[in-house]
């Protein structure tokens, strides 16, 4: 097998958790490296918030976080990233599609198209933590190891609040007609959406030592604002942002246990690496450190950066990589 392939796997009608079906759905893919002949070295790294396998591979490398010498690497694309079936392009699609639909999904990718049993580990940034934290709880029995980088086992309340910001931002939109549908991309309000997002996805710390200039490169708080918020959010479809909005709102791995994230947690068997960012706005470590006190085996390790939440996804920033770069790889020798 070549060091990195695409494809597309067709997953039929899949019926979802909380009703609906994607019609024909597919779940487009990316790996990298080898896989072993025993099949042991498999890593999937599902994606998060409006990500896809193209924004997220500089993650994989010989001096990356994951090695694909060593580990053969799965991004399976998160429904409605645009690659994968996604509410931008079928005027059915499900008005809710859980990280248990992805989850569900993404097994069937592995062991059907690739013909794997078991996961070596699961390693996910922010929503792409919260599939890694699924699969732990989904199945137990096929993964060995889940590393949580600024995520968490369930969306909590002060991120609910984030969440139902920017879905009701999209919804006040003159050109929003209902159930996460829109006539023409509203384009004023992803503008919002973009500034919102901006002042939660990185710290005070980050904007008071003014890093946007310093180490960015922008003359302005304005130009970073628009370079790097506007014009990316831009890029993504509303009817997407909504549905995957809805998807991280609503994630839960105790949905199965009647609610209760105790025994959900303490029903993982796989070792996990929890590693919050110290100044994340969304997943604070404490969220974290009252799920490690109920998983059977686990370690936290808190990124110490100033960046907020995109510590966990640091390409630009130097001193970050190369903690989570030591920290994962030290942490997947043991």
């Amino acid at each position: 097998m070549s060091q990195v392939q695409t494809g597309i796997f067709k997953l039929g009608d899949l019926e979802t958790e909380r009703g609906g079906v994607i019609r024909d759905a597919e779940l487009s893919w990316q790996t990298h490296g080898t896989l072993s002949p025993t099949r042991d070295n498999v890593i999937v790294y599902p994606c998060s918030y409006g990500a896809t396998h193209e924004t997220q591979e500089w993650l994989i490398g010989p001096d990356g976080v994951l090695d694909p010498a060593r580990w053969f690497v799965v991004i399976p694309d998160m429904f409605s990233n645009g690659l994968s079936s996604s509410a931008s392009t079928d005027p059915e699609f499900p008005s809710l599609v859980t990280m248990a639909d992805n989850v569900h999904a993404q097994y069937r990718l592995l062991t059907e198209e690739f013909g794997i049993d078991r996961l070596a580990a699961a390693y996910g940034f922010s929503m792409g933590a919260g599939q890694a934290y699924h699969w732990a709880a989904l199945y137990p029995s096929f993964v060995d190891r889940a590393i949580v980088v600024c995520g968490s086992a369930r969306t909590s309340p002060h991120n609910r609040v984030f969440l139902s910001g920017l879905l009701r931002i999209l919804e006040a939109a003159p050109e929003y007609c209902g159930n996460g549908r829109f006539t023409a991309e509203p384009v004023a309000a992803k503008r919002a959406f973009a500034h919102v997002y901006a002042g939660w996805g990185l710290s005070q710390d980050f904007y008071r030592a003014r890093l946007f200039e310093t180490v960015l490169g922008a003359p302005d708080l304005d130009s970073f604002l628009q370079t790097d918020w506007v014009d990316r959010f831009a890029e993504s479809s509303a009817a997407d942002l909504y549905a995957q909005a809805l998807t991280w709102l609503e994630a839960d791995i105790s949905t199965s246990y009647d609610g209760d994230l105790a025994a959900a947690l303490g029903a993982i068997s796989a070792g996990v690496l929890l590693m919050p960012s110290a100044t994340d706005l969304y997943f604070r470590t404490a969220d974290n450190e009252l799920e490690l006190a109920s998983l059977r085996s686990a370690e936290l390790v808190e990124i110490p950066s100033i960046w907020g939440h995109r510590a966990g996804s640091p390409r630009d920033i130097p001193a970050d990589l190369d903690f989570l770069r030591r920290r994962v790889r030290d942490w997947l020798d043991t």
